[in-house]
């Protein structure tokens, strides 16, 4: 590395950087490596010289190398990270549903529509208000509704009509009865897609849970496929995704052929196929982390708000009060022995977690 005929020092101090060489050029790499093998004293020729002062690097962007991870980074770690996958990302459904909620904000706004009677309840000095809710423990209701808006809005803001042959009800019907061509051409309303998650979700044994990550795989599938989910294919993308769900995140033995009894007229084997088909376009990424799990749940409450979904709140009791103590005392401890574990043990500057505390000393 001290050598200054090293041809890591400058992309144009050897012809081995891919630069063609012209024929004046002397060929650096050969006048050396046969000094070397005559053992003889490698004196580098006068054209070949290189001087600190005439190094091109880059075309003047610093006087840097370029770091090895910037050179093997692939292409495809540039571009903006997939919101089903990273926590930072942001998700899709709330900028499909931003632009009806601004119209209808403005259309009550220009009519002079009033809000009627407030049903929403807010937290006072001496009253707070809590839904039964939580990141760990959601409510399967809200949170079911709140999953289908996501999807309707989906529906409803989409890009275009792209989509793929296993997803399309017209070709692959989940009932034998004739669905006239009609039906295909308007979107569904939300409690049409409410009123089918419901009865699919109920067979499968969904859990709160299950119903956001059914809307992660819904995303993710969206994203790796480039695909768009349209009047076509929205029942079997969604079917799809709870079937995965209910299997991956919950964890349960559900068979396809039990899904099959709530629909009668769709065979085992037409399952089987489209369950395939999602797991390849999803390129069998089916872990969804509790950052990106947070982050979809805490999205649709915020959708539930921007849309005026009717959440049941109580007030605040002191039984329940002492439960939401307990719990977070006992967070509390966990993360303090957690810290305390991180202490005693050398770790890197990237994962260290806990503070280190110094004694005080009083003269």
């Amino acid at each position: 590395m001290g050598n200054s005929l090293s041809c890591c020092l400058s992309p144009n101090a050897c012809p081995k950087s891919g630069r063609r060489r012209g024929s004046a050029e002397p060929d650096c790499e050969s006048e050396v490596y046969k000094a070397a093998a005559g053992n003889a004293v490698a004196v580098a020729p006068a054209a070949a010289t290189v001087e600190p002062a005439e190094l091109d690097f880059a075309g003047g962007e610093g006087h840097h190398l370029q770091h090895i991870s910037d050179r093997e980074m692939p292409e495809d770690l540039a571009l903006e990270p997939n919101p089903s996958d990273h926590p930072r990302a942001s998700t899709i459904f709330p900028s499909k549903s931003q632009t009806d909620v601004r119209e209808k904000r403005r259309s009550n706004h220009f009519n002079h529509v009033s809000p009627g009677q407030l049903t929403k309840k807010y937290s006072s000095c001496s009253t707070i208000f809590l839904d039964d809710s939580t990141v760990s423990q959601p409510n399967l209701r809200t949170t079911v509704k709140c999953m289908t808006l996501a999807i309707y809005y989906h529906i409803k803001n989409r890009d275009a009509d792209r989509s793929l042959d296993i997803f399309d009800e017209r070709l692959h019907p989940l009932t034998r009865e004739k669905i006239p061509e009609e039906y295909f051409e308007h979107d569904p309303e939300h409690k049409f897609i409410y009123r089918f998650v419901h009865t699919l979700s109920s067979a499968a044994q969904l859990t709160a849970e299950g119903a956001v990550v059914t809307l992660v795989y819904l995303e993710r599938l969206l994203t790796y496929a480039e695909i768009d989910i349209c009047p076509t294919n929205w029942k079997r993308i969604v079917l799809g995704a709870i079937l995965l769900a209910s299997k991956f995140w919950d964890d349960r033995a559900v068979w396809n052929v039990d899904d099959c009894q709530i629909l009668k007229d769709v065979t085992v084997e037409d399952m089987n196929e489209m369950e395939r088909h999602f797991l390849e376009l999803l390129q069998f990424n089916i872990n969804v982390p509790f950052s990106v799990y947070a982050k979809y749940y805490f999205d649709l409450r915020s959708l539930a708000d921007d849309n005026n979904l009717n959440v049941l709140v109580t007030p605040l009791s002191k039984e329940r009060a002492q439960n939401l103590e307990a719990i977070s005392r006992l967070c509390d401890d966990k993360y303090k022995d957690v810290c305390r574990a991180a202490m005693r043990r050398s770790v890197s500057a990237d994962n260290f977690i806990g503070i280190r505390r110094s004694n005080a000393i009083l003269s």
